[in-house]
């Protein structure tokens, strides 16, 4: 049997969410919004919303825990990236950035890094991502297409669930 498309999201500060719900609604699959916190989301039978705990990972442990293949997790957090990859599960950046098996590693290790030079920081910070951009948005729409219609080669008879 093969297991349908789905496409989960760190959603707490997901600045591309509209953008998810129209490449969704376009390839007919369900959308997951996983958060912390309550959400606004469009009433419709292809977008649900899990609100976990405020436990630390939370959302984080719910969304790796239900990667599989022919999951698309979008998300900024590259620990989360690895965990749902390691699952068989796609991953991409709200930028556009797909998270690959090949690149994860050397991500991985850029975080560590920064992270060690933000902590020995005193006094002025590194500062953080530039603002996100129409560019970033466009780029994020083509990886999400992408990726989607990769996975509709893998899983040909994946159907959308029934509204």
């Amino acid at each position: 049997m093969t297991q349908p498309i789905h496409i989960l999201v760190d959603a707490d500060a997901c600045p591309v969410k509209e953008e998810i719900y129209k490449v969704a609604w376009r390839h007919e699959l369900p959308v997951t919004l996983v958060s912390n916190q309550h959400l606004r989301v469009p009433q419709h039978p292809l977008v649900d919303k899990v609100v976990v705990g405020s436990g630390f990972d939370a959302a984080d442990d719910w969304i790796a825990e239900a990667s599989r293949p022919g999951v698309v997790v979008v998300t900024a957090d590259i620990l989360l990236a690895d965990r749902c990859l390691k699952a068989g599960a796609a991953a991409i950046s709200p930028a556009g950035k797909p998270f690959t098996v090949q690149s994860i590693g050397s991500a991985v290790a850029t975080r560590a890094i920064m992270a060690d030079l933000r902590a020995g920081m005193t006094g002025e910070g590194i500062g953080g991502p530039p603002p996100f951009s129409k560019a970033d948005r466009s780029r994020f729409l083509s990886a999400l297409d992408d990726v989607l219609v990769r996975l509709k080669r893998l899983f040909p008879t994946a159907s959308p669930p029934a509204p």
